[in-house]
């Protein structure tokens, strides 16, 4: 067995029962490294006290999530770090539906009229020239009337 065999087994079986890096992990890393990149930015104004003070803290904020993200990966408590990942990706992946709708809703917007319901905040759209219509919301069927 070579010299970095050996390395890569002992590295192995260190990270064994460990949770290593997930979603989080890495969002935290990358956080980390644009906080850095702010603060070296707003560092260079040493003169604005305010500016400064800023680099300070994104300075602070950056290590702070690399510190966090080096004890995520190495941590043991497998179930919390399991769970706090699952909720960092949901919440990710809701972001990413509602850019895209919103993206969506703006290609359309010529062609239909989108709003919310006033009972459950669900978008809603209707064809444009319509006129004024009485809509009934398909989710919480609250009726209300609307203008195309």
């Amino acid at each position: 067995m070579s010299f970095w065999e050996k390395i890569k087994q002992t590295l192995r079986s260190f990270m064994n029962g460990r949770n290593g890096t997930d979603q989080l992990s890495v969002a935290l890393l990358f956080g980390g490294l644009v906080c850095y990149l702010l603060s070296s930015i707003l560092g260079s104004f040493v003169n604005r006290p305010v500016l400064a003070l800023l680099s300070m803290l994104f300075s602070f904020a950056g290590m702070a999530a690399y510190i966090l993200c080096v004890y995520r990966m190495f941590s043991r408590n497998l179930d919390k770090r399991r769970a706090e990942n699952r909720r960092y990706v949901t919440f990710m992946e809701r972001q990413k539906k509602k850019r895209n709708q919103a993206a969506n809703r703006f290609k359309n917007r010529k062609i239909y009229k989108y709003f919310k319901c006033p009972g459950c905040k669900a978008w809603l759209r209707l064809k444009r020239g319509s006129g004024v219509v009485t809509i009934t919301c398909s989710r919480c069927h609250t009726s209300f009337t609307q203008k195309s």
